[in-house]
């Protein structure tokens, strides 16, 4: 063979080669493009089920969230309604203790329509009031002392002054107009005094 003719069929072998080679590369090509095209529709199949997984914690979520809320309201509403039943029927205990007390004082006018010893019932009445000042103290309530007294603002309430002598009086309080009371040390009601300037 010639040298032309060995040339020219290298040439075609490679031309061969290089045919081959393409073709070899586009079925490469095409089975990448079909594997890629098969691994997206995986990849769209496994979006769709966790998206669908998503959706439904997402419902779950959302249904407990407004059971907690109901939940929420319906507590809010019973703790409304307990405080205003503790508001309503709160001073209940403390009204039934009196009931004794009212019942002693009825007793007392009926005596006191009858009786012909003052002496009696006075003592009566003095008892029943004995007995309504240890009520009140059961209950928290206390006297504001009043009597020699340094004037406080913060338990007395000053009607008037009065101009004295002594300078140990100067003020004190040396006359109560109305007895002040404590509730568990709160003051309920101011005693009304008079000091002595």
């Amino acid at each position: 063979m010639t040298k032309k003719k060995v040339e020219i069929n290298t040439k075609a072998q490679e031309k061969k080669t290089e045919q081959t080679a393409k073709e070899k590369k586009a079925t490469q090509k095409e089975h990448k493009a079909v594997q890629e095209e098969l691994s997206t529709e995986d990849a769209a199949e496994q979006i769709k089920a966790e998206i669908e997984s998503l959706n439904e914690e997402v419902s779950e979520l959302k249904d407990k969230n407004l059971r907690l809320m109901a939940e929420f309201d319906n507590f809010r509403k019973r703790s409304l309604k307990e405080r205003s039943d503790l508001i309503k029927y709160g001073g209940e205990d403390v009204l039934k203790n009196i009931l004794p007390l009212i019942d002693d004082f009825e007793r007392a006018l009926q005596a006191m329509e009858s009786a012909s010893d003052v002496k009696a019932v006075k003592e009566g009445v003095d008892l029943i009031y004995t007995k309504f000042l240890a009520f009140l103290g059961e209950n928290g309530v206390q006297e504001i002392r009043t009597e020699n007294e340094v004037f406080d603002t913060d338990l007395h309430e000053a009607v008037t002054t009065f101009p004295v002598e002594d300078e140990d009086a100067k003020g004190k309080i040396i006359d109560c107009v109305a007895k002040g009371y404590t509730l568990n040390e709160k003051v309920i009601r101011f005693a009304k005094v008079v000091v002595g300037e």
